[in-house]
């Protein structure tokens, strides 16, 4: 026990910085723990928002799905460079060039501001006409433009959330990443309430105090990433010349970070049409569907974890050139993560209309919410491989070959079937629902022959 609370407070303090050597299970830990809580502290954004946000109206909760469904474009971005920046820097790593390792954080930077200030004004400027493409009626456009205004004005500090914690993993430093969102969401569950409900001197904001309150909440949390960077980790501590433009490593970020963003683009997209699909049945089933991938969001980001441990692991050792090490690492966290998966996915399934009802009290919203849930959660033992196998493609830099699998399973398989089920032959929200762990399922088994092909240790970063 005391060897694992000494473990624990290492993970935690973020006192190691490369895995290339020792025991792989110790790796996984040091590595998992702090990604772990970090994926925790995210989803808890899209929890915490939900939560209060049900308090307010269906139509809020409506809003919040079919805008985040979009925003989701951003998130994509902002996990195509995350993905470059672990890739590049945790290569660099494992080749002890730390002065390229920084280098290539600086960049990660410029990048994320440039991209995200171009798609923030596209998305600020629609805001309205997006909603009404996704299916919105008008009272939910009422309510939520000026939301979805202020989702997309603070893509900026989005996407450097994103980027930046993956960087600081690729160097090993998940602790900082983890603490970053940790503080973001201290500021995010005081703001949302006060400025949702209008506490004390406050006005009462409803769901547009939800995204106030989100926004202000990640740019705090990029606030200490961004002084950790400069004054506290003396390894990664950048300097003005790091941020000068340099091409070729901008050209290497860019590359990895196109096939990443495009991978995400093509899975997100596909949850896009199926939100659609599903607004075709009314708001009741958007909001019930919404708050169920609120609940699934929060129980997988944490097994991303262990997923993006794993992406850390295979860049690091592959620079160091331990590529055999790299696959026990990825084959060791992919099994953990199953463990996890599995016995999570039973107690969601059992408690499922519980767990619907502690988010809204609408018996339509709560039926659907607790199909959705029972459905989705079924694919957990595959999304466990899955994720794993992937991220770990992504960590080598074969984004390319995630990207293609994305595209079979979810716009050539998922999107059809989910129309075909839910429209064709009319058996509505549950044909969407089905056909969500049935692509996971075919992207986990098609993941697992990529990996053991082993092309990907051959892809230079």
């Amino acid at each position: 026990m005391k060897k694992w609370l000494q473990l624990l407070r290492q993970a935690l303090g973020g006192s190691e910085e490369s895995f290339t050597q020792g025991s792989i299970n110790r790796a996984i830990f040091l590595l998992s723990v702090p990604m772990i809580l970090e994926m925790v502290m995210e989803s808890l954004f899209a929890v915490v928002d939900i939560f209060f946000v049900s308090k307010v109206s269906i139509e809020a909760v409506a809003t919040v799905g079919l805008t985040e469904s979009v925003v989701t474009l951003v998130y994509s971005v902002a996990i195509g460079l995350s993905t470059a920046a672990t890739a590049t820097i945790a290569r660099r790593i494992g080749e002890g060039d730390t002065a390229r390792a920084r280098r290539a954080i600086g960049q990660v930077l410029v990048i994320s501001l440039v991209i995200s200030a171009i798609i923030g004004s596209i998305g600020t400027i629609f805001a309205g006409d997006i909603l009404s493409l996704m299916g919105a009626d008008a009272k939910v456009i009422e309510t939520g433009t000026t939301f979805a205004r202020i989702q997309f004005i603070s893509s900026p500090v989005v996407v450097l959330l994103y980027s930046l914690s993956g960087a600081l993993r690729g160097a090993g430093s998940a602790a900082t990443a983890m603490r970053s969102l940790i503080i973001a969401n201290v500021f995010n569950m005081i703001l949302g309430p006060v400025l949702i409900f209008g506490v004390g001197p406050f006005p009462e904001l409803g769901v547009t105090g939800a995204a106030l309150a989100t926004a202000m909440g990640r740019t705090i949390g990029v606030s200490y990433q961004l002084y950790s960077l400069a004054k506290v980790n003396k390894m990664l501590a950048l300097v003005w010349e790091d941020l000068r433009p340099h091409r070729e490593t901008i050209a290497t970020l860019i590359k990895v970070a196109t096939g990443g963003t495009v991978q995400f683009l093509i899975s997100s997209a596909s949850w896009i049409f199926l939100t659609r699909i599903l607004a075709e049945f009314g708001s009741d089933v958007v909001a019930g569907y919404t708050i169920a991938i609120r609940v699934i969001m929060f129980t997988l980001l944490p097994a991303w974890g262990l997923a993006n441990a794993a992406a850390t692991l295979v860049g690091q050792n592959l620079g160091a050139k331990q590529p055999d090490r790299a696959e026990a690492s990825v084959w060791r966290c992919a099994f953990f993560n199953l463990i996890f998966l599995v016995g999570l996915s039973l107690f969601m399934f059992t408690w499922a209309e519980m767990i619907i009802g502690w988010f809204t009290s609408e018996v339509a919203v709560i039926a659907t919410g607790k199909l959705a849930l029972r459905v989705l959660c079924l694919g957990f033992g595959f999304y466990a491989y899955s994720m794993v196998v992937i991220q770990s493609l992504n960590g080598a830099g074969d984004t390319k070959t995630p990207t293609v699998l994305n595209l079979v399973c979810f716009w050539l398989f998922q999107i059809p079937l989910a129309y075909f089920l839910a429209i064709t032959i009319k058996m509505g929200p549950l044909g969407v629902f089905i056909a969500v762990p049935a692509a996971e399922a075919i992207l986990a088994l098609l993941g697992i022959w990529r990996f053991r092909l082993g092309h990907w240790k051959l892809v230079k970063v």
